[in-house]
């Protein structure tokens, strides 16, 4: 295949984000979703990058991880099946900068509008906190959930918050995609 019939097949592929706090399951989400949709997800680059590190994340590795999820993204999108499940998206990168050093890279912010996604799943904070190593936040949940919301208000993203729990949150997320896909359709 040829670099424009490339660009022109994965130009067609709906790009759903699952967003949100620390501890919302996105993860299991997105592996959820993949299964379901029978597609690729995108995992989450900052996870991987963080568990080798051996001290807290510096502004270098804010942007090694933004680069890093990009590029994770362009890799897996010609997988995709009509769908691309991602878990999370570089967005993490501008909040945790922001919350860490009070501001974000000039490049992070300069590129956000400019790689949208056609839906966001923002999950919700009705979870209970699971412990990880990795996460550092558990008495901020609600801070960063507002957060969120302004952050895809920010850039005019079509977003839906999915709560609930076991199947149900799930078939909410599915629910939320379906009523998408039908309006796209249109």
């Amino acid at each position: 295949m040829i670099k424009s019939e490339i660009e022109s097949s994965t130009s067609e592929i709906t790009k759903i984000a699952v967003v949100g706090p620390e501890s919302t399951g996105k993860s299991h989400m997105s592996a959820y979703l993949a299964k379901y949709y029978q597609t690729v997800w995108v995992p989450e680059y900052a996870r991987r990058y963080c568990e080798k590190l051996t001290a807290p994340p510096t502004w270098q590795d804010e942007i090694n991880m933004f680069y890093g999820q990009l590029a994770l993204e362009a890799e897996l999108l010609p997988q995709a099946n009509k769908i691309l499940i991602c878990d999370t998206t570089f967005i993490t990168v501008k909040i945790w900068s922001d919350q860490i050093f009070g501001q974000a890279p000039q490049q992070v912010i300069n590129e956000l509008p400019k790689h949208p996604y056609n839906l966001y799943l923002l999950l919700d904070i009705d979870l209970p906190w699971q412990d990880d190593p990795l996460r550092d936040f558990p008495h901020l949940r609600e801070h960063f959930m507002q957060i969120w919301h302004t952050e895809l208000q920010a850039l005019n993203a079509r977003y839906v918050v999915i709560s609930g729990t076991g199947d149900d949150r799930y078939k909410n997320a599915v629910d939320a995609i379906s009523t998408y896909l039908s309006e796209r359709k249109l």
